[in-house]
C-alpha cells in the first residue's frame, strides 16, 4: 500500500477544493484518506492506495486543480506512514 501526505498551496480554500479532492478520490476509486484546511491557507491530504498507478493519477489530477475555481501553485508530496483509513472523508 502506498501512502502519501500532500500539502496544496495556491487558491485552495473557499473554492470547493476539499470537496473536489473527495469527489476525485471516489471517482478514481481505490483511494482512502482525509483532506482538510490548514490555518495557513493550505490544504492537507493524507491518501493511500493499493496501486501506485492509482496514486499517480490522483496526484496528477490534484495538481491540475480538482475544481474549476481552484489553482494549485505548489503541491508538496511525500511518502508517509499513518494508520489506515477505511474510506475517504473531509475532515474538519
Amino acid at each position: 500500500m502506498q501512502k502519501v501526505r500532500m500539502i496544496a498551496q495556491g487558491r485552495v480554500q473557499g473554492v470547493g477544493f476539499r470537496w473536489g479532492v473527495y469527489s476525485l478520490a471516489l471517482e478514481i476509486g481505490g483511494i482512502t484518506g482525509r483532506v482538510w484546511n490548514n490555518d495557513d491557507g493550505t490544504v492537507e491530504i493524507l491518501a493511500q492506495a493499493n496501486s501506485s498507478a492509482t496514486m499517480v493519477k490522483f496526484i496528477q489530477e490534484i495538481r491540475k486543480g480538482p475544481t474549476p475555481f481552484s489553482k494549485v501553485s505548489y503541491l508538496d508530496v511525500k511518502l508517509s506512514n499513518f494508520p489506515p483509513y477505511p474510506d475517504f472523508k473531509i475532515a474538519n
